[in-house]
């Protein structure tokens, strides 16, 4: 727990210390001078009485609802109206950018990190003097420039192969199984013999596939073109330094470990609930649909999935038998590897509305992260592991997959993938790459091609960014 802290410090310090991504037109109040200092949110007493309204833009499509909740509760206990808006999945930029040239626009929303926050670090306000930047439990994990705070994390997350134990421990007591429990199956080569000879057996198993269907609908590939991206991106930038820095920083991508991406993306589209070539169609909830209901016994996601799994009609799979394993792709050492973990999840404070808004929307993220409502709506509606010392142990997530992410983060022994995806150069870069996935599934288009098509498009980027900047 103390090493990936200390590496994901580094990480986001380090990013910050890369800086040069070009920014982008946001729109909004042109009249404000870029090199002006945003205002700093908490430093001063101010007048709310006025505000009857402030705006959060959310991210997460899978939570609105939870979201919207708690807006309810809010505003009776206050009188203050929380306006919840959210983008769709893939959409949060584009809406964002739209959004931020309104009248009316975000006071709340969220930057990607560092990276983020090079695009929007003109309607960041300076959150440093605020009571939830002060609750940190590690204050090197928010995004900051120079003294300033102007972005604070407000939920780890992990994510990984999620199965469920009770599919295993039936395919483990059968005769000519490949392994007897889930501790054997370490590596990817385990976890090849593994799936392959479930397959041979999903009838006699009671399941469609092993894996649950790999999303390639545009908009739903995210899983794919940056969460299992995250691994060969790893690999090959880990070492001196951190791995995000380094990311960040490489004007091209080597894709050292593309053998190894495919290695562990075929196995999942070879032993799926559904033929390959139909995949361009599926969408994350109706593979996440396929594993509650008992259709698959693995799935790819995050400790965030929990609610999609317990929410399904028809769900069939028992709390206490949702467990993670690690990604495995096929590279050396990975028997002590572990989950991907880390966050791209940043609350900022739009330093464009007036002062007294800005307030507004702190208190409101104050009331989320200390009040006895919010911290349970934190933990059991929104399932954020949260970062904040406000949080008792007793406070803590109980669900599955965050006892999971959990678990893992406190094991001593293996190495946590830190979410080097967040040095990616665009969502236009991931966009592409999805494509290319997409076509590979369809039999459309040779990995070697793939492989070619990632790097050149990663290294015309950076030198359009670089010249951007010049």
């Amino acid at each position: 727990m103390k090493e990936f802290k200390r590496i994901l410090a580094l990480s986001m310090a380090g990013c910050m210390a890369a800086g040069a991504l070009a920014g982008c037109n946001n729109g909004g109040d042109d009249s404000k001078d870029s090199g002006e200092k945003p205002s700093v949110v908490g430093e001063e007493s101010v007048d709310t009485s006025s505000v009857k309204e402030i705006y959060f833009l959310n991210f997460k499509p899978e939570i609105s609802d939870k979201y919207e909740a708690i807006a309810k509760k809010y505003e009776e206990e206050t009188g203050v109206k929380v306006k919840v808006q959210t983008a769709a999945s893939g959409e949060y930029e584009k809406m964002l950018t739209s959004e931020m040239q309104k009248s009316d626009p975000p006071t709340i929303f969220q930057i990607n990190g560092p990276v983020g926050y090079q695009n929007w670090k003109d309607y960041c306000s300076d959150m440093s003097k605020t009571e939830l930047y002060n609750q940190l439990n590690d204050k090197s994990l928010a995004v900051t420039d120079g003294d300033g705070v102007f972005g604070v994390p407000y939920a780890v997350e992990g994510y990984g192969i999620i199965y469920n134990n009770a599919v295993m421990t039936k395919y483990f007591a059968m005769d000519g199984a490949k392994a007897k429990s889930m501790d054997e199956v370490n590596s990817f080569a385990k976890l090849k013999e593994v799936v392959e000879d479930m397959t041979a057996k999903k009838k006699e198993l009671g399941i469609e596939g092993v894996f649950g269907s790999t999303s390639l609908k545009k908009g739903d590939d995210w899983r794919w073109q940056t969460h299992l991206m995250n691994v060969p991106l790893y690999y090959e930038f880990k070492g001196e330094g951190s791995p995000i820095t380094n990311c960040l920083n490489a004007t091209e991508l080597e894709f050292k470990f593309a053998d190894n991406y495919k290695n562990i993306f075929d196995l999942y589209t070879d032993n799926s609930c559904t033929d390959k070539k139909l995949l361009g169609s599926k969408t994350v909830d109706e593979s996440m649909a396929e594993f509650a209901t008992g259709k698959c016994a693995m799935i790819q996601n995050g400790n965030w999935a929990w609610g999609q799994v317990k929410d399904v009609k028809g769900n069939t799979v028992k709390e206490e038998d949702i467990k993670f394993l690690p990604i495995y792709t096929g590279t050396e050492g990975e028997d002590k590897q572990s989950l991907c973990i880390g966050t791209e999840n940043y609350f900022a404070i739009n330093s464009q509305v007036d002062a007294a808004k800005q307030q507004a929307s702190v208190d409101f993220l104050n009331w989320l992260f200390t009040s006895d409502y919010g911290k349970k709506a934190v933990v059991n509606d929104l399932g954020f592991i949260a970062p904040f010392n406000s949080f008792g142990d007793d406070e803590k997530p109980t669900d599955p997959l965050a006892k999971e992410v959990l678990s893992w983060m406190s094991k001593d022994g293996v190495e946590t993938v830190i979410w080097t995806f967040a040095g990616i150069p665009s969502e236009e870069w991931k966009s592409q790459f999805g494509s290319a996935l997409l076509e590979y599934t369809e039999g459309k288009k040779e990995w070697s091609k793939v492989v070619e098509d990632a790097k050149a498009s990663w290294k015309a980027e950076r030198e359009a960014a670089a010249a951007a900047a010049e």
